[in-house]
Parts: C-alpha cells; sequence; structure tokens
C-alpha cells in the first residue's frame, strides 16, 4: 500500500490518499502564517485506521515544515503525541518568547 500525502493550500490541510483507490484516506488541517504552522485536527477515515496513513500525514507536513523552516504548534493530540513519540521532530516545536508575566 501507497500513502500519497499533498498539500493543498487552498483547503489548508494535508490530504493522505491511497495509491489506486477513490477519495481521501485522511487528513491535516493546519493554519499557517510566515514562522508557523499549527496543526488543528486530524482524522483518518475508519477504513484506514492503523495502516500508517496519520504517520505519513505527520512525517510529510513535518519534512515540509522543517524544509520551510517554520515552527510547530501541535494543537491537534494526534500531531503532539507523535511528536512526543519521535523526538527527530521535536526541535520543530514552537517555544513563545513572551516574557510577559500576569
Amino acid at each position: 500500500m501507497s500513502v500519497q500525502v499533498q498539500d493543498v493550500p487552498e483547503a489548508k490541510r494535508y490530504e493522505a490518499r491511497i495509491e489506486g483507490e477513490p477519495g481521501v484516506a485522511g487528513f491535516a488541517d493546519y493554519l499557517r502564517t510566515t514562522e508557523l504552522i499549527a496543526f488543528l485536527h486530524t482524522e483518518v477515515s475508519p477504513d484506514h485506521e492503523g495502516r500508517g496513513v496519520g504517520s505519513a500525514l505527520a512525517r510529510t507536513a513535518l519534512d515540509e515544515a522543517r524544509s520551510a523552516q517554520l515552527r510547530v504548534l501541535p494543537t491537534c493530540p494526534f500531531f503532539a503525541a507523535w511528536i512526543a513519540r519521535h523526538p527527530e521532530y521535536q526541535d520543530l516545536l514552537y517555544q513563545s518568547r513572551s516574557r510577559v508575566t500576569d
């Protein structure tokens, strides 16, 4: 099974498709600025769960974030957990630079 992941900027999401199968197998919604990409929600169709679709989405999106020199804010629980399990991507995590305190 070959998973193809593509950025679809007009929909503000990455989409995963399985070669030879119709439709979208999964997607990851995001918001992007010039410095940051926030992953908001990831969903894999029930027919494709456990087949590496979510991992393909995360790896492709994070590799592209690295290439674009973007920091990553994983508000989506799937992305947060995936990055926690893959330390090679933890350097991408957004760190607030604000020094404001109450």
